[in-house]
């Protein structure tokens, strides 16, 4: 697919696409089933909770009612606002790539599911926050649908909608993208898969981050 104007704005989702949270969310996820006394050893089960909103994924993976799956956020908050959100790493090559496009003039931002303090305090915590323009994530106890927080990150944007482009790693991202008018590209590196993300309409696919960043300049020239 051609793009119809030069992409000068990109909007990063986080947990994924610019650090890799495994170890952070899944043990996060793993003390917040222990206190309803489900055991999960493996944290690898767990992954699929990387991405898309938490109550959401303690209702679809698990069963919990709405009640109970705000109440297992606050649980898992109780584990992750401590101690899991620095149970993180930042990926391989991803500073490079956005000195690249900071050169190039173009403007970085972030629109991620998880709340916007925490989202902060963790590019704050890797010296990535200098980077992005805007840091834009979900509420504490609302906003936390992808296209919802794409939307709020847009509003406080000046741009045109074709000059901005979503980047990550789930199929929420692309849908979030799609819901709001913009292209998006599905990257590889992350916890989705290359079908996942084509179902989803993923304008471009990027396998790792130097493809990502060649693919971005492009977009931008």
């Amino acid at each position: 697919m051609a793009a119809k104007e030069k992409k000068k704005v990109i909007l990063f989702d986080l947990d994924g696409t610019l650090t890799d949270p495994m170890i952070g969310i899944t043990k996060s996820v793993q003390y917040a089933l222990k206190k309803y006394g489900i055991i999960e050893e493996d944290l690898w089960n767990l992954t699929k909770f990387i991405g898309p909103p938490l109550k959401e994924s303690f209702m679809e993976f698990y069963g919990f009612s709405e009640e109970e799956g705000q109440k297992a956020v606050e649980y898992y908050r109780e584990y992750y606002a401590p101690v899991g959100i620095y149970e993180n790493q930042v990926y391989e090559g991803l500073e490079k790539m956005l000195a690249a496009l900071k050169e190039k003039g173009l403007s970085l931002c972030v629109a991620t599911s998880k709340p916007e303090r925490f989202a902060k305090m963790i590019l704050d915590h890797f010296h990535l926050d200098s980077y992005f323009d805007l840091i834009g994530g979900a509420l504490m106890d609302g906003r936390t649908d992808k296209a919802e927080v794409i939307s709020y990150v847009l509003a406080q944007l000046d741009t045109k909608k074709e000059k901005v482009v979503m980047v990550g790693d789930r199929e929420h991202d692309v849908l979030g993208a799609r819901k709001n008018g913009l292209d998006s590209i599905g990257v590889l590196f992350g916890y989705g898969n290359e079908e996942e993300l084509k179902e989803a309409g993923a304008d471009w696919i990027a396998k790792d981050m130097t493809e990502l960043g060649n693919l971005l300049l492009t977009l931008a020239e």
